[in-house]
């Protein structure tokens, strides 16, 4: 593990860990107790609410924490954000469904809680550095300021979901994973014979863990059926709720009938309306352009001449896709592909690489014309 940013001996260097109650931060807190660290293991509470199996996610995880650090025999303590979770990520979520669109979470997470309020609540704690187990990692540039590079592991790299991270946080935080495979990550919780050993890793959504998304939604928002309808207009099947559906989903549709899959090629929300067309490969599912706002970067803003060349994503687990900034103007960033993407889904994040380094992002407002609609044929792009 590399640790060059510690200037102190270890045993005098307070790390401190957010620990989730999963196999990475314990692994994390193991690795750095082993180093000869003062560590110290800090489990979030964001969320308190029972599932529909009547558990409490955070008891749960939070007992996992406990035998861990007693293993390790570290300290522990637990940190209550649940309003700021709520005020700050939830709620957000929440109006972003209401209003039809298909929000990422974990990047708001990330922003506002786990590398702000978190992140300063260990600073105050006495924290030299904050360790995560995220599959990421940091180096210094040029100009000798810390930046985000990806996890080695391309499995398991999380670096779309850190992006928003700045230069002056990325400084005073450790990866102690983010240089191996999750294989050998499952090797040293053998090792310490942690609790987590043989944890799965979470899912669902962040914080609030694995539910029936439907059934967790109508919680917080009314549903109406409506209209699956065509490009042409013919309606073809009804849905029970337009905000339930995102651009490229297949499953869940309950639409036959014979000929090719249906998908979501896109939506009308002020008339309840989803749009399905046939095929994997319709050209209305397919653009190779994009418009992007709220964008943010590691440094604090973008140094590179325009236009740039560089790759993204559009979505966690997507491969890197060459791509050209054209331009930036009035706070939106416009970007063209080489090759038409598929399902480019507003409020999804864009992410920007050169090379390893993840030097930034910003939130898709809306795709370029799509294929259907420049009359263009996807099948010879692809």
């Amino acid at each position: 593990m590399k640790t060059s940013k510690v200037t102190k001996p270890k045993s005098e260097t307070t790390v401190i860990v957010g620990m989730s109650g999963g196999v990475d931060s314990s692994v994390c807190a193991a690795l750095l107790k082993e180093e000869g660290y003062n560590v110290v293991g800090l489990f979030m509470k964001n969320w308190e609410e029972f599932d529909e199996h009547g558990v409490c996610e955070s008891s749960k995880e939070y007992a996992d924490v406990v035998r861990v650090c007693e293993k390790l025999d570290i300290p522990y303590y637990s940190v209550d954000f649940i309003e700021e979770y709520k005020t700050q990520v939830f709620d957000h979520f929440i109006e972003e469904y209401k209003l039809g669109y298909t929000p990422n979470p974990d990047v708001l997470c990330n922003r506002e809680i786990k590398f702000k309020v978190f992140f300063e609540r260990a600073l105050e704690l006495g924290a030299d550095f904050l360790a995560t187990g995220h599959y990421c990692q940091t180096k210094l540039d040029a100009n000798g300021k810390y930046v985000l590079i990806k996890g080695a592991d391309p499995l398991k790299d999380q670096s779309y979901f850190l992006y928003t991270i700045k230069s002056e946080v990325l400084e005073k935080v450790l990866f102690p994973i983010g240089h191996l495979p999750k294989t050998e990550v499952r090797k040293i919780a053998s090792k310490f014979d942690l609790a987590t050993k043989y944890k799965k890793d979470s899912t669902g959504i962040c914080f609030i863990g694995e539910r029936n998304f439907k059934n967790f939604l109508s919680n917080y928002i009314t549903f109406e059926d409506g209209n699956f309808e065509t490009l042409d207009g013919v309606v073809v099947g009804r849905h029970t709720g337009a905000t339930y559906y995102t651009i490229g989903q297949r499953k869940g549709l309950g639409l036959g009938g014979q000929g090719e899959a249906w998908f979501v090629v896109g939506k009308d929300i002020k008339r309840n309306v989803v749009i399905v067309e046939r095929g994997e490969t319709h050209p209305a599912m397919y653009a190779d352009s994009l418009i992007a706002t709220d964008m943010s970067f590691t440094g604090g803003e973008f140094k590179k001449n325009l236009p740039f060349r560089c790759k993204a994503k559009i979505r966690y687990r997507q491969q890197d896709q060459e791509c050209t900034i054209t331009n930036i103007i009035d706070g939106k960033i416009y970007v063209e592909f080489d090759v038409p993407q598929r399902a480019i889904t507003p409020r999804q994040s864009i992410v920007f690489y050169d090379g390893d380094e993840c030097f930034g992002g910003a939130m898709i407002e809306k795709s370029g014309p799509n294929y259907y609609e420049q009359n263009k044929d996807i099948s010879p792009s692809i």
